[in-house]
């Protein structure tokens, strides 16, 4: 038998209902909103997928959707762009993608079955994906920026609409949901969990300082520093928190510098030789070996299970540390989008009531009168603490803090609070949040 006449090989699970998905034409339709890095991804990762079809691609400037086709391998022409719902409905039907400028004309559109933000903006991640939800959308939110500020609310709102909101598979985040949900479903209590922090830790970071590693990384300079400065592992760490209960130990977490084999021996606790406090933290570490995979680390204190777990090689406990050893980024999430729409399932989702928050430190001295700038510049960088403890320090969330006035001095390092910075709120962020604060009986945080 030669390789061309090789039977295909069968396909299981949600492979095999995306199959039959696409066999009777009724393709799950994704609207995209954003075309930039994390959108050309997405455009790419379903070009290969059975089952599952664009129905509107977002791009506000009209400026990517064309690049994205490109790399995806489309042919030159395949996306159109539409202004009106039955421009939408004819290049769908012509078998195009269609793209909008305005990503309200997109999302509500009949033919979508799911959103994925993609946008990276918490801003954007507030107006779109409440828009979503309320034109009865399944929400895939890739914008955790966003998810540590409002998403308790947002899922309370999609469970109220019998809609699904996930936090989109492939992210850190998600990829640790998958070891928790095996740890805890065997009966397991998680010590720890979190990942291996990708780039060298620089807190006093700016995009000036890495703008040709970015170039040379088709990288976004600031979305390279959100990454450099810790913030982005801030942020994926609480939003961690706030899908299983696990707390940072201490503000800013530990972040030892320990390798895999080291884990289980210095995320445990302080009596048994580790530098925790207490068991069940989201923590991080800048060992080598461990980026860009993820881990959960269980207590397995019952001897027949330690001995089973030293026969296969696995330590005598009694910590372990389950490990994946890498996640797909944007590669991953069409997968949250399909399972939404397919089983009404969500990969990670918020607890109804927040026990981390993402603040920030001052990245220089600011002064009265100065306007921050966003996560990943100059202003401020991302700082993981307890909720309660948040709430007793009067921080303001960090997703609040584009864009905001210092009415006070603030030095360099220092914890920045709604007492010393004023921050906009002409936008649907600042509400919802506001909202979320209201429902769950808190002083409003900003």
């Amino acid at each position: 038998m030669s390789d061309t006449d090789q039977k295909p090989i069968p396909v299981t699970g949600l492979a095999y209902a995306l199959a039959e998905r696409e066999r009777a034409g009724k393709p799950i339709r994704v609207c995209i909103i954003g075309a930039g890095e994390m959108g050309t991804d997405l455009v790419t990762a379903i070009r290969r997928m059975a089952g599952v079809r664009i129905a509107v691609l977002v791009d506000r400037s009209l400026t990517n959707a064309g690049a994205a086709m490109e790399i995806a391998g489309y042919p030159a022409g395949h996306d159109v762009v539409c202004e009106t719902a039955d421009e939408i409905q004819a290049a769908f039907d012509a078998g195009k993608i269609p793209v909008v400028s305005d990503a309200h004309n997109g999302l509500a559109h009949p033919l979508v079955d799911v959103v994925i933000d993609a946008t990276g903006r918490p801003t954007a991640g507030a107006e779109y994906g409440m828009a979503a939800l309320d034109a009865g959308k399944h929400l895939v939110m890739m914008n955790v920026e966003a998810d540590v500020t409002i998403g308790a609310y947002l899922q309370k709102r999609a469970a109220e609409k019998g809609l699904v909101y996930t936090v989109g598979a492939g992210d850190e985040p998600s990829s640790v949901m998958e070891l928790y949900d095996f740890v805890t479903s065997l009966g397991y209590p998680v010590v720890a969990a979190g990942k291996g922090k990708n780039n060298a830790f620089n807190i006093d970071a700016v995009p000036d300082d890495y703008r040709a590693e970015a170039e040379r990384r088709n990288m976004n300079p600031r979305m390279l520093v959100e990454f450099v400065d810790g913030s982005k592992t801030m942020v994926e760490m609480t939003c961690i928190a706030n899908a299983t209960g696990l707390v940072p130990d201490k503000p800013g977490m530990h972040g030892p510098d320990c390798s895999l084999d080291e884990l289980p021996t210095t995320l445990c606790p302080v009596e048994d030789g580790g530098v925790l406090s207490r068991k069940g933290c989201v923590d991080f570490t800048v060992g080598k070996g461990v980026a860009p995979g993820v881990f959960v680390i269980a207590e397995m204190s019952h001897p027949r299970i330690r001995e089973r777990m030293n026969d296969l090689h696995l330590g005598p406990g009694p910590y372990y540390a389950f490990f994946r050893p890498y996640h797909l980024t944007s590669l991953e999430v069409p997968l949250s989008a399909a399972r939404a729409v397919l089983y009404g399932t969500s990969d990670m989702k918020p607890l109804d009531r927040p026990v981390a928050e993402v603040c920030a430190l001052a990245k220089r001295d600011l002064k009265a009168g100065d306007t921050l700038d966003s996560i990943g510049e100059t202003s401020y960088r991302s700082w993981a603490m307890r909720a309660d403890e948040a709430r007793d320090e009067g921080a303001v969330p960090v997703g609040l803090l584009d864009g905001a006035t210092v009415l006070n001095d603030i030095p360099k390092g220092a914890l920045i609070t709604r007492h010393d910075v004023g921050v906009l709120k002409d936008n649907k962020l600042y509400e919802l949040r506001m909202l979320q604060d209201r429902e769950l009986g808190y002083e409003p945080c900003a």
